[in-house]
């Protein structure tokens, strides 16, 4: 008998939920698979859903926030990336892969629901896999765990009175209210369209130019595309140089001439030096410098460099969104021949790195450099599609 939605929940009184159209036959044909009944009915009947007041089970809609298709690739990736902690014959394999797990679902404890599509060549048979963050009971050390449960006998199984009754085959979500509520941050989603399919950016030509045989700036220009209008602020180079007592190295200058300001692949962060107003590049340097003082001073085998100006001192130009640093040590009276320095936050500080500033950033978007704290790709993404640059204008520092 198969059980029904309806009758193990009710619909939430202040938010209630509300179906978002849904051209089955087009997103089936760009998963490249026919989809669960009971989730295709659910996601008619009503759309988004907040179950139980902790589980979300995503339907292919999209706003300002969200894209269906986004987020499976996005949590296939992590998927991916994490199921590599286990050994090697254990782990699952992840969708695209033939029979790899295809997410329909999150929670509030950072939890991952997936089908297992390789349990059975009828959709309306894949069971329930689940990639646990937190200790569950029932769960022992490992945080992937398969249930002997479609997607509608999983969350009958969640919603209880208690842990123990009924009995359950795995590790328990729960126990949770048999409530459907629409997701309040897709109060406002749309129906989801299938990306069409895109020609590559780079021909294979140019692909190995961008990833192999490539140096310098060219390459770094063909691997990661620059503005059309790069925002280094309104003032001069030789104004800054006068502000700082310093010529900067002619790389970094060759750099930002093309790039500007802005954010490497979502991470690495460049400021416009040439900006008069605040915030102004040299206080940047400034701020950073005085809190690296600062946790020198209780920890000094920590924060083994000099500052600048002293001689040989640590010269910051770049930051992260986890709070790394890289910079210069200005070493002699060449800019030039300045060694670049990582400044990791989470990790012990390293020698300098043996690259200029070009010939490091491009090793980096190829997926080369391999430093403590750097932000690196996973073996299996394709740095084509990652190795990205979002430049700022005069807007992002208002």
């Amino acid at each position: 008998m198969t059980l029904d939605l309806a009758g193990f929940t009710k619909p939430h009184a202040e938010r209630p939920p509300a179906p978002v159209p849904v051209d089955w036959a087009a997103v089936e044909e760009w998963l490249g698979m026919r989809l669960p009944d009971d989730y295709k009915r659910l996601a008619d009947r009503y759309g988004p859903v907040d179950f139980g007041e902790f589980l979300w089970i995503h339907v292919p809609c999209a706003d300002g926030r969200f894209d269906y298709g986004e987020w499976l690739r996005q949590t296939h990736r992590e998927a991916r990336i994490e199921a590599r902690e286990l050994p090697e014959d254990e782990r699952p394999a992840v969708h695209p892969v033939p029979g790899g797990l295809l997410a329909w679902g999150e929670s509030r404890g950072s939890d991952t629901l997936f089908w297992d599509t390789s349990a059975s060549d009828d959709p309306d048979e894949w069971t329930v896999v689940v990639r646990h963050t937190g200790v569950v009971p029932g769960s022992g050390l490992l945080p992937w765990h398969r249930y002997d449960l479609t997607l509608t006998e999983y969350l009958r199984h969640t919603v209880r009175d208690s842990w123990e009754t009924p009995s359950p085959p795995g590790p328990l979500m729960g126990p949770l209210p048999g409530t459907l509520a629409r997701t309040a941050f897709l109060d406002a989603a749309g129906p989801w369209t299938p990306p069409a399919p895109t020609e590559p950016r780079l021909t294979e030509a140019e692909r190995r130019v961008a990833l192999e045989t490539g140096t310098g700036l060219a390459a770094l220009r063909l691997l990661t595309p620059p503005p059309e209008r790069p925002y280094l602020g309104d003032g001069t180079w030789e104004g800054l140089f006068d502000t700082l007592g310093s010529r900067l190295p002619r790389e970094y200058v060759e750099l930002m001439e093309v790039y500007g300001a802005g954010s490497w692949s979502g991470w690495l962060r460049f400021q416009a030096p040439l900006r008069t107003a605040a915030p102004r590049f040299p206080a940047f340097v400034e701020e950073t410098l005085e809190a690296y003082e600062e946790l020198r001073k209780g920890f000094p085998d920590w924060y083994p460099l000099a500052t600048w100006p002293a001689p040989g001192g640590f010269l910051p130009f770049a930051d992260s969104i986890d709070g790394d640093h890289l910079g210069w040590l200005a070493q002699g009276d060449d800019p030039d021949a300045w060694p670049l320095v990582f400044w990791p936050r989470h990790a012990d500080q390293g020698p300098a790195l043996e690259g200029g500033l070009l010939d490091t950033l491009l090793a980096w978007q190829r997926g080369r450099l391999v430093t403590p704290g750097l932000c690196a790709w996973d073996e299996e993404d394709d740095p084509v599609e990652f190795a990205a640059f979002e430049p700022w204008d005069d807007s992002a520092h208002a």
